[in-house]
């Protein structure tokens, strides 16, 4: 039996810009960094509110397609230099071709396309999950939808919701129902910020397939997540601004429960890390060899990179 691929199971485009290419661009456009994003940089406690007008500012940079093939090399090379040997890749292309006028969509597949292709090169595997924002609302959500219905790349494997949890899990079933039929797979951004019923709501009446983060699970969520194999994505360095400390990280509990968990680096251009720094937090946090090992197992088993559409 082969040792697990490490893979990253959970990244995204616009947080996974270099720092430098962000300053960069960032001078040139003439747009002062704000000090959310400094702080990140530095390591500071921030909120979540901090942490997405970090996000939205570095997402407001990215103006045509060499920004987005630049975004999938720095997250290549992030994951080379880590050892990995995949990644599953979200992105919102929403807000930067409808919401914000940026680029045109084409732009964006073409410089997703590009930049998968020299990761491919370099042997890695690669996939696609567009993530809609819950916070903007279920129209929002179908608008999505209908952004990527026209012209669905083959790279593209699945649909997610991110952002702050307000608009309740069930109301988006429809939209989750939608993307389903274009053959993809369903994942959720829940007990991240909000209450330990959004997991249990997403898996029941959204009928999502993977949650990430998660962290927010209670012990009646994390049975339901034990009983219905349902993977977990844990980014334990992004994690820091959602629980009081690194060292009360739900992650030992979570696995020891039986839950399919395993490691990403979420936005690692704006909270610094890689899959190796994720590993050894793993190990502070008190997990053993053994279960260091079942992480990687899990993130090979259900990593959508190796497993492609639904249908």
């Amino acid at each position: 039996m082969h040792p697990p691929r490490h893979i990253d199971r959970h990244v995204h485009l616009e947080g996974g810009l270099d720092p430098n290419w962000v300053r960069t661009q960032a001078h040139e456009q003439n747009k002062a960094l704000p000090a959310s994003l400094e702080g990140l940089w530095r390591g500071d406690d921030r909120s979540f509110e901090d942490f997405i007008e970090a996000f939205l500012f570095i997402a407001s940079l990215i103006q045509n397609r060499e920004a987005i093939r630049e975004a999938v090399r720095s997250i290549t090379a992030r994951t080379l230099a880590s050892g990995g040997q995949g990644f599953d890749l979200w992105c919102s292309p929403h807000w930067l071709v409808v919401q914000e006028k940026q680029l045109p969509l084409s732009e964006f597949w073409k410089g997703l396309e590009e930049g998968l292709q020299e990761a491919q090169a370099q042997g890695l595997a690669t996939a696609v999950v567009i993530d809609a924002v819950n916070h903007f609302g279920i129209d929002h959500g179908h608008e999505v939808v209908d952004l990527i219905s026209k012209d669905l790349p083959a790279y593209v494997v699945g649909f997610s919701t991110g952002g702050l949890e307000r608009v309740p899990f069930r109301a988006w079933a429809p939209v989750f129902d939608r993307a389903r039929k274009l053959g993809l797979r369903i994942a959720a951004h829940a007990g991240e910020n909000g209450d330990p019923n959004n997991v249990r709501e997403a898996i029941i009446e959204g009928g999502v397939s993977r949650i990430v983060h998660g962290v927010l699970s209670d012990d009646q969520t994390l049975q339901l997540l034990q009983a219905e194999s349902i993977p977990v994505d844990i980014c334990i360095s992004s994690n820091r601004i959602l629980v009081p400390s690194l060292t009360q990280h739900p992650l030992p509990h979570m696995l020891r429960s039986g839950v399919r968990c395993a490691l990403g680096t979420d936005d690692p251009g704006i909270i610094p890390c890689s899959l190796d720094t994720e590993e050894k937090l793993a190990r502070r946090l008190g997990l053993t060899e053994d279960e260091l090992q079942k992480l990687w197992v899990h993130g090979e088993v259900d990593a959508w990179c190796l497993q492609g559409r639904a249908h």
